[in-house]
């Protein structure tokens, strides 16, 4: 591979990660739609208001967004502002791709085209490959889809950003979408430009880290604006689709939310039993005043009164009934809507609801609180069917339908709350409570007599702990279980399950339904016991899973407890620690094998096991496009239930526009629903045969070659000093104290995976997503020949996931620039470790990409690609003088850690070039 080659991939800019326009053909060659191209009018104007509004504080603007001229060539003096202006490109360049991807959907739609991945097109091939009305019915009532939104420390734009960037959204949808006049035009254009003028103007990086609740109000904000709208309505376009091709209703709780933003503890101890209750509050609160305008418009508009249709005497009776519990205010709902009487019964349910509202502040209303949310939906059901029953029919789907499904999805309790916790603090506090009450030291020490001991306790009565002698860590987790059984009494749909972090044994998870079952207070007695999800994130952990769950389900205690929770048991696979062990390939490869195998011990056990997969925003992570990702699942593994997480910056964007939101919901559940549809006896070929053997063999080769590199002498300190792992910890974007993100490692165990990914990102290595490939592939065609070619060609075009793996690193490879890359190597005191590591990354590099162009048989990587490449491309001149930038600026602050301290403004300058090379590239870890 020529050094021109390697010198080529620039970063992209933040976007959403539209699986439809980079994922359209996802098993054809054919070139995808260029809508970066297709964007240039839209990138034209709002690069022309950006330096309008910034040319008087920064005249180099126009020079600097054109690549004339590089940012490490601007004067001291406007250097930061040289960094904002970039930064602020970034996002409007994402602002432009978002809305060009909805235009081109608009287009598609309209032209009668049903893109990959639409319920359209799912019904569409479900038709095709004679699919039945049974087999569908059946696939739908499994289909639970929760996509789970979580705080990890890789979101590095602010609420007031976030909101800026929806205001931008709407004027240049509002002044592009319609046919204005000159003088509009020039209006809405002017309003554009003040927008595009207040985000200039606005600091990006944060002033202080945020705390939890910040966190928890920066996830609202994207119910408050787009998701308590967009869930109800993936709900009836699905509907429609299905009506339109099966004649069948769509399942009603088929898509809804967890977070664990307020409950997870994991590394982070903010996050403590109060701070958990202020979250189910909080998202209690928001979920109930989300119902308030929608009672506020129904109250307006069932304009219908009784001098034009006769009512029910049943819907007299509701209403009877539901006016006698407003008290007081009874008289002035019915003055004020005499002779309307469905506008005085949502009068009533809104007055009703304020009454809950002040209820949960602890003030007393005349009305009486709704106890539950399923008696809200109750009435409002009524409302709909008394609609229906006098003729109005259109009104009821309209106006009431649409509550109905809002309150079924997020009842008073907006997500179901996670909690988790790692194992090891799990165990260590059992131990503490069991030395209390025995009197005597108890070592969880992993050992059978301490299995033994668990489950002997499990059998046993609850012992009391409020006397107990206890460490605040332990006295907190107690404090937490017992918060965790009295939020599920008062409503049961508020909390998810506990997730279990680090799960390493059967007796990790005996300890979680001890302490679960001791602090329940009864509670097993009235509800389906709390879900306890282990989560395997190493290659070692992911192997032994099986073992694990045979165990668990043997034990007799946790069967009949699982009995109870409907005979199901939940999963969760982590993406990155298992990249982070073996490498992008083998990390793959193990997850497809971890759930074939956990899928058969459940069939063993007669357990439904279904699985939540724990990807990032970063390809290295996971984060691949949905549809891809879950169409390379193995067969059988999905059947129509999948929890996936939605971590920090790919929250922004995927949910922060409704449009966008509405078409990453649909492809998600399409593509859960698409999956289940495959029927259940039918192998791909990389589950069995060849195909297998030769997963395995590559697995085992790009594992070799990893491990080789990392267990190097001296790799270590390469990582810590050619990245800025060690200033990550300086950027101001969780809640987790500093050393979870961004302290120095000493070797592989302590990395965190975020960081690891994230610096990687940095300086343009983008190992975590290719290393290690290419030596597997040229080593099996070496040993296997011509053989072994023809199989990785046949494994390309028919195997779903060796083709993810592939097309995946291919691009991380294209982003790759080890030209940039020498100069981060340069950083390194020991110059003979910079160069050892540096030219095996480089090697390797070379191969991969010789392997993965015979594969594609292309001439250049990602070509087929063209909106991947046209927005690197575009952005290449700017990003290598921020890499210039930021090692020059490396090296003053670290040269400055002997002296006193580095200067203020090199500091702020150098965490503003790791803003906005995470910009650039659209993702942070």
């Amino acid at each position: 591979m020529s050094q021109q080659t390697l010198v080529h991939a620039s970063p992209l800019p933040a976007s959403p990660p539209l699986d439809g326009l980079d994922g359209v053909a996802e098993t054809s060659l054919t070139p995808l739609p260029d809508t970066f191209s297709m964007a240039k009018d839209t990138l034209d104007l709002l690069r022309s208001l950006l330096i309008e509004v910034g040319c008087n504080l920064l005249p180099e603007i126009e020079d600097l967004l054109s690549g004339r001229l590089s940012v490490d060539a601007v004067p001291e003096t406007r250097r930061f502002l040289a960094l904002q202006s970039f930064g602020v490109w970034h996002q409007l360049v994402a602002i432009a791709m978002e809305y060009e991807g909805a235009q081109y959907r608009r287009r598609e739609e309209r032209a009668g085209r049903a893109m990959i991945g639409t319920f359209a097109d799912v019904m569409r091939r479900a038709e095709a490959h004679g699919i039945g009305q049974e087999a569908v019915k059946a696939a739908l009532s499994r289909l639970q889809v929760q996509p789970t939104m979580t705080a990890h420390p890789t979101e590095t734009k602010r609420v007031t950003v976030l909101e800026i960037h929806r205001r931008i959204y709407r004027r240049l949808t509002e002044l592009r979408t319609r046919d204005w006049t000159p003088d509009e035009v020039r209006t809405l254009t002017a309003a554009l430009r003040a927008e595009v003028e207040v985000l200039w103007l606005t600091g990006e990086l944060r002033l202080e880290k945020p705390s939890v609740a910040q966190e928890i109000d920066w996830g609202i904000h994207f119910f408050d604006e787009v998701l308590y709208e967009a869930l109800p309505t993936v709900v009836n376009n699905l509907g429609q689709a299905l009506q339109h091709s099966y004649g069948v209703d769509a399942p009603e709780t088929c898509l809804s939310f967890a977070s664990w933003i307020g409950g997870d503890r994991d590394g982070n101890p903010f996050v403590t039993a109060n701070v958990t209750r202020a979250a189910l509050k909080r998202y209690r609160e928001s979920a109930l005043a989300s119902y308030r305008p929608i009672l506020g418009r129904l109250a307006a508009d069932l304009s219908i009164g009784v001098s034009v249709v006769s009512f029910s005497p049943a819907f007299r009776t509701a209403l009877e009934e539901l006016l006698a519990q407003c008290g007081d205010e009874r008289l002035e709902i019915e003055r004020r809507n005499a002779g309307e009487p469905f506008r005085q019964y949502a009068a009533a349910l809104a007055c009703r609801l304020e009454a809950t509202i002040a209820a949960d502040r602890g003030e007393a209303r005349p009305a009486a609180p709704f106890v539950r949310a399923a008696e809200l939906l109750r009435l409002v059901q009524a409302l709909r069917q008394a609609l229906e029953e006098i003729g109005a029919p259109a009104v009821a789907k309209r106006k009431v339908l649409p509550l109905e499904r809002r309150l079924r999805i997020f009842g008073f309790h907006t997500v179901a709350l996670d909690i988790r916790q790692n194992a090891t603090v799990v165990n260590r506090c059992l131990a503490e409570i069991l030395s209390a009450l025995e009197g005597a030291p108890v070592a969880a020490d992993g050992s059978p007599a301490w299995l033994d001991r668990l489950t002997a306790a499990l059998r046993g009565p609850a012992p009391e702990l409020s006397g107990l002698t206890l460490s605040d860590e332990t006295r907190d987790l107690v404090a937490l279980f017992q918060l965790v059984a009295e939020a599920r009494r008062h409503d049961p749909a508020a909390i998810g399950a506990f997730i279990l972090s680090m799960t390493t044994s059967a007796a990790d998870l005996i300890a979680v339904y001890l302490l679960s079952e001791w602090c329940s207070g009864g509670l097993s007695n009235i509800t389906a016991p709390l879900p306890i999800v282990p989560l395997f994130e190493t290659i070692d952990d992911l192997r032994a899973a099986h073992d694990i769950l045979d165990a668990i389900f043997s034990n007799r205690i946790v069967r009949r407890l699982l009995r109870e929770a409907g005979d199901r048991q939940e999963v969760m696979l982590g993406y990155s620690d298992s990249n982070k062990d073996g490498g992008f390939f083998t990390s793959n490869w193990e997850l497809a094998k971890a759930q074939v195998a956990l899928k058969r011990v459940g069939r063993k056990h007669r357990i439904d096991v279904s699985f939540f997969h724990g990807r990032g925003g970063s390809v290295s992570r996971g984060g691949a496009p949905a549809g891809r990702a879950i169409a390379a699942q193995p067969n059988g593994t999905v059947e129509g239930r999948m929890r996936v997480t939605e971590q920090g910056e790919i929250v922004s964007a995927k949910f922060a526009n409704r449009g966008t939101a509405l078409t990453m919901l649909e492809r998600l559940v399409g593509a859960v629903l698409d999956h289940t549809l495959q029927p259940p006896d039918t192998a791909r070929p990389d589950e069995i045969g060849e195909d297998k053997e030769a997963f395995e063999a590559l697995s085992g080769l790009s594992q070799v070659k990893y491990l080789d590199l990392v267990r190097m002498p001296g790799f270590i300190d390469y990582f810590n000093e050619a990245s800025p792992v060690e200033e990550l910890s300086l950027l101001k974007i969780g809640s987790r104290p500093a050393r979870r993100f961004g302290s120095a490692p000493q070797n592989l165990s302590d990395l965190r995976a975020i960081p690891w990914v994230f610096a990687w990102s940095q300086n343009r290595h983008m190992l975590t997503g290719w290393y290690g490939i290419g030596t597997a592939l040229s080593s099996f065609t070496g040993v296997r020949g011509e053989s072994g070619r023809a199989l990785l060609k046949k494994m390309y075009g028919t195997s779903p996931l060796f083709r993810l793996i592939i097309d995946e690193a291919e691009k991380l490879l294209f982003q790759c620039d080890l030209t940039i890359g020498r100069l981060y190597a340069d950083l390194v005191s020991d110059p003979q470790t910079a160069d050892t590591v540096f030219r095996q990354i480089e090697a390797e590099a070379r191969l991969t990409e010789e392997m993965i162009l015979f594969l594609t048989e292309e001439d250049r990587l990602a070509w087929r690609f063209p909106e991947f490449r046209a927005r690197a491309d575009g952005m290449r001149a700017q990003m290598d003088g921020l890499h210039r930038l930021q090692v020059d600026l490396l090296h003053k602050v670290r040269a400055s850690r002997e002296s006193d301290a580095a200067r203020p403004e090199d500091v702020d300058a150098l965490l503003m070039t790791i803003h906005v090379i995470s910009g650039g590239l659209g993702w942070t870890g």
